[in-house]
């Protein structure tokens, strides 16, 4: 990743690449700047050439998703060495250079804007960096109108030590989630799925993940490492499942490569690569072509529950599933309130909703009166909630 800086397709020779494991491969097309098609989307394709250019050539509002790792401007000025004087494998490639901080700037600008038209309304961008860059990335992209929704801190298991002891150890690179526009709320977010895979407890924005290593590292005929910050697989991979459906676009600016078409192949995602080095686009369609996608049923989202139908709690009483004159209570068994037959409940001398009432007896200022209030069943307390999917199936059983 992180090569498609603006300028003409790099020169470097094709590289022979190899990875442990991989199956047979299937065709995969890398199209030249000047076969690349405008106006329109080429889906599972390299577009091979200017990252600025092609990102403006593509359709307005087709993408459903951007993934960018972009250059980082690490600004080294010498080769950096280990206590035993051993050559770090550093990013010293000419994509990763700039001139100034103004022109690092100006490129940042121009490749963001040009994504941003090519987004949906509803699409978001991950933009993946270190702390040479990523907070001027982030002030351009509030600047252009962008929505941070996160940042996502990627704490990397493995990481390279501080060889020189000047500093704190890099341990981690840093994240912007982004919607296209401030008030976008019908952006794809996989909040049950995530939650579900985490033993229910929501994910939280600090991810703890190894570097690439091992067989998943692409390395050249000779045995060294293809791509200089080639990021794991299991980054992008929690990327989509967070941010997209199968089926969805991801959009990958800078390809290098080509974690990104891996992933979303494996996941059923349809992806679209732009990248400047010829010989990073060669060996990422290598390897995507190798890429056996997951079974359609292991990906199927989890169902949100924003997306089942609203059920009010006066039909759950109007079904006969909660009698009037029930009592409900808390876990706790610390505030007690009556069902009236209009569903609303009372609570002592306060008559509201299951919200309304749950919240007054807490002392807060909202409550989920479907997750706070509890009837007693066979001589269990039983959230109400219970009821709530009950009147959902019969309500879907109905439509059948």
């Amino acid at each position: 990743m992180r090569s498609a800086r603006a300028g003409a397709a790099g020169s470097k020779t094709q590289i022979q690449v190899s990875r442990t494991g991989a199956s047979a491969p299937r065709p995969l097309r890398v199209l030249s700047q000047a076969a690349a098609p405008r106006g329109e989307i080429a889906s599972d394709q390299i577009l091979l050439g200017d990252c600025i250019e092609l990102l403006r050539g593509l359709p307005e509002a087709s993408v459903d998703l951007v993934f960018a790792d972009p250059p980082y401007n690490l600004q080294l000025e010498g080769a950096l060495s280990r206590p035993d004087q051993s050559v770090v494998d550093a990013v010293d490639d000419d994509w990763d250079k700039f001139g100034s901080f103004a022109d690092y700037d100006a490129f940042t600008r121009d490749w963001l804007a040009a994504a941003r038209r090519a987004m949906k309304p509803e699409a978001t961008i991950f933009v993946i960096g270190s702390y040479h860059n990523i907070f001027r990335v982030g002030a351009i992209m509030q600047d252009l109108g962008f929505w941070i929704l996160n940042d996502i801190v990627w704490r990397k298991a493995n990481p390279m030590p501080n060889f020189r002891g000047r500093r704190f150890t890099n341990a981690h690179e840093t994240m912007i989630w982004a919607a296209r526009e401030a008030g976008a709320k019908s952006y794809t977010f996989n909040y049950e799925a995530l939650k579900a895979g985490n033993e229910d407890c929501q994910v939280r924005s600090d991810w703890f993940l190894p570097i690439c290593t091992g067989a998943e590292r692409l390395k050249d005929a000779q045995g060294r490492k293809l791509h200089p910050t080639q990021k794991p697989e299991a980054l992008i991979q929690r990327i989509l499942l967070a941010a997209s459906r199968p089926g969805d676009l991801v959009l990958d600016p800078f390809f290098g490569s080509g974690t990104t078409g891996a992933a979303a192949r494996r996941m059923q995602r349809r992806f679209l690569g732009i990248e400047r080095e010829a010989s990073y686009a060669a060996a990422a369609a290598q390897r995507i072509a190798a890429v056996r996608p997951l079974p359609a049923e292991s990906l199927v989202a989890a169902p949100s529950k924003r997306s089942e139908p609203r059920v009010a709690f006066a039909s759950v009483v109007e079904a006969g599933l909660i009698a009037p004159g029930a009592m409900l209570t808390d876990e706790k068994q610390r505030f007690k309130a009556m069902v009236r037959a209009d569903g609303a409940l009372a609570l002592g001398d306060i008559v509201g909703s299951i919200h309304k009432t749950g919240a007054l007896a807490q002392g807060l200022p909202a409550c989920n009166g479907w997750t706070f209030w509890r009837y007693e069943d066979e001589g269990a307390l039983k959230s109400i909630d219970l009821l709530r999917e009950k009147m959902r199936a019969q309500m879907r059983a109905a439509g059948e």
